[in-house]
């Protein structure tokens, strides 16, 4: 059984080739389904298994209610049509969709994908029975016990308890601000005592030091996204990758600057002048979509949206087999 996992991280950076990686070295690699066409996701799952690896996951994100228009939304929307302008594109429609949630469902169906999880909210007990059925496992994604404990109920296979310090969107059902959130070794203990299914650990985890403390807590695997970020095999901008390694930025903070949804990266100029975001995910993510775009191709971390892990200070650029073999051995795994 697999104890080290390679997180989805959407946004292009997990790549077939990336998965396939870890795969060679005894992890487990997760292909991410959100803002991916079925038609491009369906490609990546072919690739997948072209290359030899046919045991691996892929995440989607599960649907929320839209969030209409309102004054506080129209006004952010201006500021960042300005913030636009100066870099010569525009903003995006402040338009909701559910990201294919339906016709993605139906792929994982029709691929027979071996593992399934889920962000940002719980999927029907009707869908977690159909993939059951199909003898696919599945997996939700929880912030707090009483998300795991809702999750639990509705039948899943495991839990993955993503921690504060975990780069990239917050996975909370309701997307409220955190208060008083424990670290990561802490809130899978107290997981691990209030359900009875499987528990995976992610969030800021960099080393096998950090992924033997949550082992030891009672986790069954430690997911890392950040980790494999600087990987050759990753699809991580280069913007976002020399940000990491060049001693610029120092620390992370969450924000809702760029998708109106609670998210951790690399504390940039950006972040910080829009730090009252309004929450109004994904229709903000659509919006400042052409805007990241474009701030990528400029070479601006300025203005380049970054997720990334507390403890990014400690990436380490190596191929992703390499890596996931050197975790297993700092983290005295077979």
């Amino acid at each position: 059984m697999y104890e080290i996992i390679q997180a989805p991280m959407a946004g292009g950076n997990a790549t077939p080739a990336l998965v396939h990686a870890v795969a060679q070295a005894g992890g487990f690699g997760y292909l991410a389904g959100g803002y991916k066409t079925v038609a491009a996701l369906k490609e990546e799952i072919h690739s997948l298994r072209a290359l030899g690896t046919d045991y691996f996951g892929v995440n989607l994100f599960v649907p929320a209610q839209p969030n209409g228009q309102t004054a506080f939304t129209k006004n952010y929307c201006e500021k960042l049509a300005i913030e636009a302008e100066l870099i010569d594109t525009t903003i995006g429609d402040y338009a909701y969709s559910d990201d294919e949630w339906s016709a993605k469902f139906q792929l994982m169906l029709d691929e027979k994908v071996p593992v399934v999880s889920f962000t940002f909210n719980m999927p029907t007990p009707a869908h977690v029975l159909q993939l059951k059925k199909a003898g696919i496992q599945t997996v939700q994604t929880v912030t707090s016990v009483e998300e795991a404990q809702q999750a639990e109920k509705l039948g899943v296979d495991e839990v993955c308890v993503q921690g504060i310090e975990a780069g990239g969107h917050r996975a909370s059902f309701d997307d409220r601000d955190p208060v008083e959130t424990p670290p990561l070794a802490q809130l899978v203990k107290d997981v691990v005592a209030a359900i009875d299914i499987p528990v995976i650990a992610a969030g800021g985890m960099m080393d096998g030091a950090s992924i033997r403390e949550v082992l030891d807590a009672g986790a069954r695997a430690a997911q890392l996204g950040t980790a494999f970020l600087c990987c050759p095999e990753s699809g991580t901008k280069p913007t976002h990758i020399k940000a990491l390694l060049d001693g610029h930025f120092t620390k992370t903070a969450l924000t809702r600057a760029y998708t109106g949804r609670l998210a951790r990266g690399l504390e940039n100029d950006f972040m910080l002048r829009y730090n009252d975001a309004p929450q109004a995910y994904p229709e903000l993510h659509y919006v400042t979509q052409p805007l990241r775009k474009k701030a990528g191709e400029l070479d601006r971390p300025d203005l380049l949206a970054m997720w990334a892990g507390e403890n990014f200070s400690a990436i380490r650029v190596l191929p992703a087999t390499e890596l996931v073999s050197l975790l297993k051995k700092e983290a005295n795994l077979s």
